[in-house]
């Protein structure tokens, strides 16, 4: 099974300020134990909400909002993919994470849906499943 695993936002991400160099360092010796574990998938930080845009949907209407977004603690500030057997094994990998902030944070896992569970019919599985390998052999 495939997780995200999100890293909130704190006021500090939000600032743009950037971790310091040990928790760096920390957090790259972690994702080379999922590397090698065989874990990740992707990984990367986000820039503060500032620099963002939402977009809401109103029937057929579109509004744009500018950033930055007032609830910091429904923010993301980073993410992993990982590809897990299970949601337990997800939860012991976040445990032995470093903490992604200095002093508390917060990590939310999520199972991401796969093509099967979306595929009614044999033609949209298909069609999923040609989507997926056409990003893939984009990527190399």
């Amino acid at each position: 099974m495939r997780v995200m695993v999100i890293v909130k936002a704190n006021k500090q991400s939000e600032a743009g300020i950037l971790p310091k160099q040990n928790l760096l360092a920390e957090m790259g010796k972690f994702n080379e134990e999922l590397v090698k574990a065989g874990v990740l998938l992707a990984a990367d930080g986000l820039q503060p909400s500032s620099k963002g845009k939402r977009v809401r949907f109103s029937g057929d209407k579109r509004m744009v909002i500018d950033g930055p977004f007032a609830e910091t603690k429904e923010l993301i500030a980073g993410y992993w993919l990982w590809q897990v057997r299970s949601m337990e094994e997800a939860v012991e990998w976040v445990k032995r994470c470093p903490c992604p902030h200095e002093g508390e944070g917060e990590v939310e896992i999520r199972q991401v849906f796969e093509a099967e569970d979306f595929s009614s019919t044999p033609e949209l599985k298909r069609r999923l499943e040609r989507m997926r390998a056409e990003v893939a052999a984009k990527k190399r």
